[in-house]
């Protein structure tokens, strides 16, 4: 029998590893999804052993970029106070805070794809990360911003559920700041950003394309949290001042 002759590129799927990254995606957030469903110490273990992943991806990193012990044990000193501290601050966390983080990274993430592919425009950083443009960091910071915008509101009309009048979108909008809450979800948006672009950096180093192959289709863990690390840690300080009244 004779051998079929290989697809050309106008023939060839464009997305060959969709259905890889899909099943990944979809046992990634079953893992997570439980995790956090049980809540507790099976979420702070979870947290645990992802930041104990990223922070193994870190140092492979690092070990391929640093030129010498000294630097090599100040980038991984640095690289245990960024991670660790993420970890702790998503483990402290009330998990309705703890969603809202992944919520707005999530919402980040999406609004600078799909703004930066349909607009385009000047690139931010082309030698780090190619693909970002000024246009999807805008299209991020206003998802993000919408995405505060709502979790307030929200957590507003909740509220007012509980007073004598029950719930009122009108009692709402007066205790809920929208304005500010947007304005810090698209500030924290950029920070998403910046974290996203800290590893794409530390990536171009070390010459590779994926922090690990620990996630089929996806990359490493490190790939897929690198913009809630910066986020996890503002926003679990932030609450944690606020607890102890500073």
């Amino acid at each position: 029998m004779d051998a079929e002759p290989p697809l050309s590129p106008a023939q060839a799927p464009r997305n060959p590893d969709l259905k890889v990254r899909v099943a990944s995606a979809v046992v990634m957030l079953a893992i997570a999804g439980i995790a956090f469903w049980f809540g507790g110490l099976v979420f702070d273990l979870f947290v645990a052993a992802v930041g104990f992943g990223v922070f193994a991806e870190y140092v492979m990193l690092v070990s391929k970029i640093a030129d010498n012990q000294t630097r090599l044990a100040s980038m991984v000193i640095a690289g245990a106070v960024y991670i660790g501290w993420a970890s702790l601050a998503l483990a402290v966390m009330p998990e309705p805070l703890v969603l809202a983080v992944i919520g707005l990274v999530i919402c980040t993430d999406t609004g600078a794809y799909f703004t930066g592919r349909a607009i385009g425009g000047p690139k931010i950083a082309p030698k780090i990360s190619p693909s970002k443009t000024w246009a999807g960091l805008a299209g991020g910071m206003a998802a993000a911003g919408i995405w505060a915008a709502v979790v307030v509101l929200t957590a507003g009309y909740l509220l007012s559920a509980m007073g004598p009048t029950g719930p009122s979108l009108a009692s709402a909008l007066e205790v809920a700041n929208v304005g500010v809450a947007a304005l810090v979800g698209a500030l924290l948006a950029v920070f998403a950003q910046a974290g996203d672009f800290y590893e794409s950096w530390l990536k171009r180093r070390a010459g590779v394309k994926d922090s690990s192959r620990l996630i089929p289709g996806h990359g490493g863990l490190f790939d897929r949290i690198d913009g809630m690390l910066p986020v996890a840690i503002i926003a679990g300080t932030a609450w944690a001042a606020t607890q102890a009244g500073l």
